[in-house]
């Protein structure tokens, strides 16, 4: 019998001059993959810089974590861009970040958009498909994570790329497998065994139940973990302990679809 597999994400590296964000050093020993923001959205050279190597020293696979240009709104807020602008944003972070890891002697891994990028990749075709021919044209070999079964895990695998599809613990879910918009009333889950009840299900049985009450089939390869949230410590290592004991193998290296 195979041994399920699943890579615990987070966004980190969010802090900005002289703001501090999250809990990095407190959550980077719980998660196998850090997403580093790359200075739109949040970020700037020397948090990216530590961040790099805070993640290889805890030999967590490292991620770009690419936004739109809005610091104010951190990225949340959606912008009308055009696929062309897509693609020179996704470029543009993700050559950033490959610098920094380059000269701190480590290697990318995967690239997932952030915030709003996201979520409009995961309706958007033409969105999905220019952050997909974005990461072809520049490091194929990465893994593109993307919301489970949405425009943009579907666009990678058309391009030729590894995909990782990605479910959320603190996420509600939508009929049609999105997720709920944060300022929707109950987007957030804020009930840690209801958390750990929605990822279980996820990661053992792809499903999820949804606000309007049937569950949907969904895959499962990389969960994501908010860092920044005021008990996301204590909710990485109840997630871990949840998955170690049922018998789910916490790691990056997890067989991606091509």
């Amino acid at each position: 019998m195979s041994t399920l597999s699943v890579d615990l994400n987070c966004d980190l590296g969010e802090s900005f001059g002289a703001w501090t964000l999250g809990q990095d050093a407190a959550i980077l020993p719980f998660v196998t993959s850090a997403n580093i923001a790359c200075g739109f959205h949040a970020g700037d050279p020397t948090v990216m810089k530590q961040t790099v190597r805070a993640a290889l020293s805890h030999h967590v696979a490292l991620g770009v974590h690419p936004g739109l240009p809005d610091l104010v709104g951190f990225g949340r807020r959606t912008m009308d861009i055009s696929a062309e602008e897509a693609f020179d944003m996704v470029v543009y972070q993700l050559g950033a970040l490959a610098a920094v890891v380059r000269a701190e002697g480590g290697q990318l891994h995967h690239l997932k958009p952030h915030g709003a990028l996201y979520n409009m990749a995961a309706t958007n075709p033409a969105l999905a498909e220019a952050i997909a021919e974005a990461v072809y044209r520049t490091q194929p070999e990465l893994v593109l994570y993307g919301l489970a079964n949405s425009e943009l895990t579907k666009a990678g695998e058309k391009r030729g790329l590894r995909t990782a599809h990605e479910v959320f613990a603190d996420r509600t879910y939508q009929a049609n497998g999105t997720l709920t918009p944060r300022r929707q009333p109950d987007a957030l889950i804020t009930d840690a065994d209801a958390a750990l009840t929605q990822v279980l299900g996820m990661v053992q049985h792809g499903r999820v139940r949804t606000q309007q009450g049937p569950e949907v089939a969904i895959r499962a390869d990389t969960i994501c973990l908010h860092g920044d949230g005021a008990h996301a410590l204590e909710f990485a290592q109840r997630l871990r302990s949840a998955l170690r004991e049922a018998g789910v193998r916490v790691q990056a290296d997890f067989v991606a679809r091509r």
